[in-house]
Order: C-alpha cells, then sequence, then structure tokens
C-alpha cells in the first residue's frame, strides 16, 4: 500500500512492505556482505572529519558523483542490484543509473541537514530510497517557512520516493538517536546526467 505524505512542494510517497521480512532480511545481509563500503572525510569549517557512516556509490557505468566537497567513483551494479533497481524503477515510474549507499553503523552515525540538489542531478531530482535495518527518524523541513515540517520512521523493507521540489525547497537529515540502534543500510537510487 502506498502513502502518500507530500508537503508543499515536496513529493513524498512511502511503501511500507515494498520488501516483506523475509526479502528485507536477506537483502540486508547481502549488501552488508557484499558492497564496497568506504570511510570518507568532509571538511567542517575547516576542519576534516571522518563521515559518520560508510558509503559506496554503484552505477550501471563508470561515473562519478560529487557531494559535500567528496567526489565517489562508482563500482559497477551487480546483476542482483540491477534486479532491485528495475522492481523500483517499475513501482514508482522512474529511470536510475546510479545508487548511493549508506551504511549506518549504531546510532551514532548520521546524515546532518542537506538537499540532494548537486547540478548533475538535474533541475528536479527524482530519489528512491530504500530502507533495510533498524528503523530510523527521517526528517524534512523547507528551506524558509519553518510551519512545513515533518518526520517519518523508515521501517525496515520500506521504500521512500522523494520527487517534486523536494531537494529544492527542503533539506532533509537522519539524525543521531539517544537510543541504541542495530545497523541500517540505506539505497538511494537517483539518475546522474552526464556533463551538466
Amino acid at each position: 500500500m502506498m502513502i502518500d505524505a507530500s508537503i508543499g512542494t515536496a513529493k513524498l510517497l512511502i511503501w511500507e512492505d515494498f520488501l516483506n521480512q523475509t526479502e528485507a532480511d536477506s537483502w540486508f545481509e547481502h549488501f552488508n556482505s557484499t558492497v564496497q563500503w568506504q570511510s570518507e572525510q568532509v571538511k567542517v569549517f575547516g576542519k576534516i572529519y571522518d563521515q559518520p557512516r560508510l558509503t559506496a556509490l554503484y552505477a550501471d557505468e563508470e561515473r562519478s558523483y560529487t557531494y559535500a566537497g567528496l567526489t565517489l567513483k562508482a563500482f559497477c551494479f551487480t546483476e542482483k542490484m540491477k534486479l532491485l533497481k528495475s522492481e523500483i524503477e517499475d513501482l514508482t515510474g522512474h529511470h536510475y543509473n546510479s545508487c548511493l549507499f549508506n551504511l549506518y553503523r549504531n546510532e551514532k552515525d548520521s546524515n546532518g541537514w542537506h538537499a540532494d540538489d548537486e547540478p548533475e542531478l538535474g533541475p528536479t531530482p527524482v530519489i528512491a530510497s530504500l530502507s533495510l535495518g533498524a528503523t530510523r527518524r527521517f526528517h524534512i523541513k523547507h528551506k524558509t517557512d519553518k510551519t512545513l515540517k515533518q518526520s517519518i520512521d523508515l521501517k525496515h523493507g520500506s521504500l521512500l520516493l522523494m520527487g517534486g521540489r523536494s531537494q529544492l525547497d527542503f533539506k532533509h537529515q537522519l539524525p543521531k538517536t539517544r537510543t541504541p540502534k542495530a545497523s541500517r543500510i540505506n539505497l538511494t537510487f537517483r539518475y546522474i546526467f552526464e556533463g551538466l
């Protein structure tokens, strides 16, 4: 069942049961053990910090993606990744040529306020976000209108589609928590345009 959680100009659609428990468990174990996870460093106010999560970029061909001062070079999609991507494309009606994987190892790992609005994602980016593992709370807020904000619990096997002007008018985050959390893997499928 699809839930429409849109807010303002941000189109947010959620399929809480995109994968059943068995499927989600299987994908989590597969990606946890096979993805080529990397620890990256970011510069914040002139200081270098370890990014508070592990990441990996996969794509349909050799390409790179730059965000927050980092440039990631893509590994090629595996056949299993292509099958999952195809299922998500069929459901959402959008095509994706890359996927940024995030591994949140525990409650201390996070992703601060940001928008996926890099030029190479095009004028109105669409992001399909698949959650595996521990439930974490996702926050989204308008960049200027403080009344437009909400929180969504992203559960094991759920799929969130962010479309409309969600990346242009809003920011989102996955904050640290005080409650102990097991690992969570997040797949963010997107389309990277060449030459932008």
